[in-house]
C-alpha cells in the first residue's frame, strides 16, 4: 500500500514537472503536430505555466510573457482546434517596430486594386512555419511553394521564393497574376532575372557590366529581389525600399536609416542607386550628393530610365 501511494506521488510530481517544463527549442520546425501531448485541446494554459515557458528562446520569452496565451497560435500553429493565428499580437510598430519594418501606404498585401494594412493571414502566405529564432533562414522561415515541376524543392536563392508565383506558366492557385501584358516584368521576371545585368546572374562570362560598387557587393553578384523591393511596407507603389533598413542588407551602413526617395515625376532613382553604386573614377556631377549623404552616381536629379532600363539583357541596362 505504501509503495503504491509513494508511485502515486511520483507520478503526479512528474506531472506537474511536465506542465512547466520548457519545450520551445526555437529552432527549425516549431508547429505543433498530432505528436503533441495536448493535440486538440484549445487552452495552452492547462498545460503550460507562462512564466516557465521559453527558458531557451531569452529573445521572445519577455514579449510571450507580457503578451500571454494569446500568442501561442501565431508561431505553434492551431493545434489541431481551427483557431486563428495571430502574428501582428507581436509583429506591429509598438511592440516589434523593427521585425519588420512595416511603415508606407504600400505592402504586399497580394491585391493589386488596393492599398491596406497587412492582416495575419498575409503574414502566413510567405511565413506559414517561421521558427521565430532571430536568424534569417529561407528555408525555415519561407512557406516552400511548389515549382515549376510542382515540387516543393528548398530555395538555392530567396529570389526563388519570389519566382514561384512570379512567373508566366506556374502561378499558384489562388495568387494569380490575372490582366497583365505578357511582358509585364510581374510575371516575365523569372525570364529576365538571371539577365538584369549584375542585379540577376550577369549576361556573358562575369565581365563588370558597372564601374564600382560600395563594399562588400562584388561582381558577378547574385542580388535578392528584396535588395530593393520591400514587401512590409513602403511608400513607393512599385514596393521599392524608401528606407535603407528595408533593403540593401549587405551594407554596413544600412542600421542608419538613410532614407531613400524612389518616386518622382522625372523617374530620379539616384537615391536608390546610390546605396549600393559608386562610380570608381567618379565623372561629370558623380561627386554630387544625391540628397541623403551619399554621392557616386551621375546624372542626379534627373531620369534614370532614360538611359537605364530595369530588366534589359543587355549590359548596364543600356
Amino acid at each position: 500500500m505504501r509503495f503504491r501511494w509513494l508511485l502515486i506521488m511520483l507520478l503526479l510530481a512528474a506531472g506537474a514537472a511536465a506542465k512547466g517544463r520548457d519545450v520551445s527549442l526555437a529552432q527549425n520546425q516549431v508547429l505543433l503536430t498530432e505528436r503533441h501531448e495536448g493535440w486538440g485541446k484549445a487552452r495552452c494554459q492547462a498545460c503550460h505555466v507562462l512564466s516557465l515557458i521559453h527558458k531557451n528562446a531569452p529573445h521572445i520569452r519577455g514579449i510571450v510573457r507580457d503578451k500571454g496565451f494569446d500568442t501561442c497560435t501565431g508561431c505553434h500553429g492551431d493545434n489541431g482546434t481551427g483557431a486563428r493565428r495571430p502574428c501582428l499580437v507581436c509583429h506591429n510598430d509598438r511592440d516589434l517596430p523593427l521585425s519588420p519594418l512595416q511603415t508606407g501606404t504600400h505592402t504586399h498585401d497580394f491585391d493589386r486594386f488596393e492599398d491596406r494594412p497587412l492582416t495575419d493571414q498575409d503574414c502566413l502566405v510567405c511565413h506559414q512555419a517561421a521558427d521565430m529564432d532571430g536568424v534569417w533562414e529561407r528555408n525555415v522561415d519561407l512557406t516552400r511553394i511548389p515549382d515549376a515541376t510542382g515540387l516543393a524543392d528548398p530555395y538555392r536563392h530567396e529570389s526563388e521564393f519570389c519566382l514561384r508565383c512570379h512567373n508566366r506558366d506556374h502561378q499558384q492557385p489562388g495568387f494569380a497574376l490575372r490582366g497583365l501584358d505578357y511582358r509585364d516584368p510581374l510575371i516575365a521576371i523569372e525570364d529576365d532575372w538571371r539577365h538584369i545585368d549584375t542585379h540577376g546572374y550577369p549576361k556573358g562570362s562575369g565581365q563588370r557590366t558597372y564601374a564600382g560598387l560600395r563594399s562588400p557587393y562584388q561582381y558577378p553578384e547574385v542580388l535578392a529581389c528584396t535588395e530593393c523591393h520591400a514587401m512590409h511596407g513602403t511608400d513607393n507603389p512599385k514596393l521599392i525600399i524608401d528606407d535603407s533598413r528595408k533593403g540593401a542588407f549587405l551594407l554596413p551602413f544600412r542600421d542608419a536609416g538613410i532614407p531613400v526617395r524612389v518616386f518622382s515625376d522625372i523617374g530620379d532613382y539616384s537615391q536608390l542607386c546610390v546605396l549600393c553604386h559608386q562610380m570608381e573614377t567618379p565623372v561629370e556631377d558623380a561627386l554630387i550628393d544625391t540628397g541623403n549623404g551619399l554621392y557616386g552616381v551621375h546624372q542626379v536629379g534627373t531620369n534614370c530610365t532614360l538611359c537605364h532600363t530595369h530588366g534589359r539583357a543587355a549590359q548596364v541596362g543600356l
